[in-house]
């Protein structure tokens, strides 16, 4: 056995619905003007929902503003459910919310807004991408299972809000035999799913164990020869009871969950939150750049695996740096150091280059919605623009 694991947490997770109104704050604020520099952070404690950060825009906002945008994004992720009694969920309507917004700081401002539309970096970091030939999303086997779970059960939780509550989190441990098989992305079979799912405390553990093997089994699409439920350990609800759940039990806070929202731990992080940032913020504008890189890499066929970083200075519009790691898998005759240089001269990759590119500056329904993307995950869903093939052509022209 070579085990590798992963885990995914749902919309009603309380970090979770911290991003996700701090990202539908970015949305309402972009689509009003599409300039707004926006750095709001969430806390959620108990009935408490924390706003703080900084706005620079052009249109007027008030608390009513924020306010609003609280109490419709729980009622879109799902609270309070009607299997629940006070004190085991969460009712917006009984929240206090707090609002420290201030204004972007002007010193940082002179650094961001260029002439003629550029963009410098809104701040210094390291921003990494990842690919893998595992899957044909080119993400990580165990992760997109355990996303697969999560969301399938989210759903379910949904629709029957008398059984299950919305906060829930699902981790997918991936048999690869071999250490050699993991890294030449040869996943082998599922050996153990854990799940934790809020439930009405009507509802024995048997009968909820049961109904997550069911669910499982008639709805996640698994690749051939990767699940058998009989030879795999699943560890639901493990402690027996989980009833006093979101953030009534729970602190949330934004940025938190990081790692389910990019690779599963297949691959390093940054370390900095995409969720309540514009496009400004290198944070999220390069990583969804150098996915877009990694994914073309390997789609190619230039690696089996591809890991880019990119690191930016403040103020600057062009990174300063770029590299390629394809993790001793590559299957073309150039270096990483080569393969790093052509990508580096090739395209700009400056904020307003990646903005502009992957229309960051214009959420909506239409094209894609922050607040949509921090509950499903940053990467990893064809339908986002920064995951589309594009220039996938070019990157053939490196194999030979």
């Amino acid at each position: 056995m070579y085990l590798f694991a992963s885990e995914a947490v749902s919309a009603g997770h309380p970090d979770k619905c911290a991003d996700i109104i701090a990202d539908a704050i970015v949305d309402a604020l972009l689509q009003q003007d599409s300039e707004a520099k926006v750095a709001a952070e969430v806390m959620l404690s108990g009935k408490h929902v924390i706003i703080g950060g900084e706005v620079k825009t052009k249109v007027p906002v008030d608390e009513a503003f924020y306010r609003r945008i609280v109490l419709d994004t729980f009622a879109k992720i799902g609270y309070p459910e009607s299997g629940f009694d006070e004190g085991e969920t969460l009712d917006p309507k009984e929240c206090d919310i707090h609002i420290y917004v201030s204004t972007q700081s002007p010193d940082i401002t002179m650094g961001v807004v260029k002439k003629d539309r550029q963009i410098g970096a809104g701040d210094q970091g390291l921003m990494f991408g990842y690919a893998t030939s595992e899957r044909g999303d080119f993400m990580p086997t165990a992760f997109m299972y355990a996303k697969e779970i999560r969301d399938v059960l989210y759903a379910y939780a949904k629709a029957h809000p008398g059984i299950f509550g919305v906060d829930l989190k699902t981790q997918v441990l991936m048999d690869y035999g071999t250490k050699a098989n993991f890294d030449m992305c040869k996943p082998l079979c599922i050996s153990k799913i854990i799940v934790a799912i809020s439930h009405n405390k009507h509802i024995p553990v048997a009968e909820i164990q049961a109904l997550v093997k069911k669910l499982i089994r008639e709805n996640v699409s698994f690749a051939p020869g990767h699940y058998d439920e009989a030879a795999t350990d699943f560890y639901i609800n493990n402690t027996g009871r989980f009833v006093v759940h979101g953030p009534i039990a729970d602190s949330g806070l934004t940025g938190r969950k990081v790692v389910c929202d990019t690779y599963g731990g297949y691959a390093p992080i940054g370390g900095g939150s995409q969720s309540s940032k514009d496009y400004s913020k290198v944070d999220r504008s390069a990583l969804y750049a150098s996915r877009w890189i990694a994914k073309h890499i390997v789609a190619a066929g230039l690696a089996k695996k591809a890991l880019v970083q990119m690191s930016y200075v403040i103020a600057e519009p062009k990174p300063i740096s770029l590299s390629v790691d394809t993790l001793g898998t590559s299957l073309t005759i150039l270096s990483d150091e080569a393969l790093s240089e052509k990508i580096f001269q090739k395209f700009e990759l400056t904020p307003r280059w990646i903005t502009d590119k992957f229309h960051l500056d214009k959420p909506s329904a239409d094209n894609f919605l922050y607040a949509d993307v921090a509950a499903r995950g940053q990467v990893g869903y064809e339908e986002y623009p920064w995951e589309k093939l594009d220039m996938l052509e070019w990157f053939k022209t490196l194999k030979a």
